[in-house]
């Protein structure tokens, strides 16, 4: 019971920062991690998706969404600091 709270928590705390910037650090194994900024851009039942900043390499026009799950943020996966 106590994970479901959690959870819902994660996702109350996402839904009310909808288009606020964030930083996201999703961890690619061990010792490698990716860090990148992004805009919340909706929540769903099981996921939510954000918008990436694009970078110098990538094409100005291009824009990147990702999604994951609420449990990425509780198993630590990833990290999301709100700006």
């Amino acid at each position: 019971m106590g994970e479901k709270a959690e959870l819902d928590d994660i996702k109350s705390v996402l839904q009310k920062n909808i288009g606020r910037k964030i930083r996201l650090t999703a961890r690619k194994g061990k010792k490698k991690a990716v860090t990148r900024d992004g805009v919340i851009e909706e929540t769903f039942h099981s996921i939510f998706t954000i918008k990436l900043d694009t970078t110098i390499d990538e094409l100005p026009s291009s824009s990147r969404r990702v999604s994951y799950s609420y449990t990425d943020i509780l198993t630590k996966s990833i990290e999301v600091a709100i700006c």
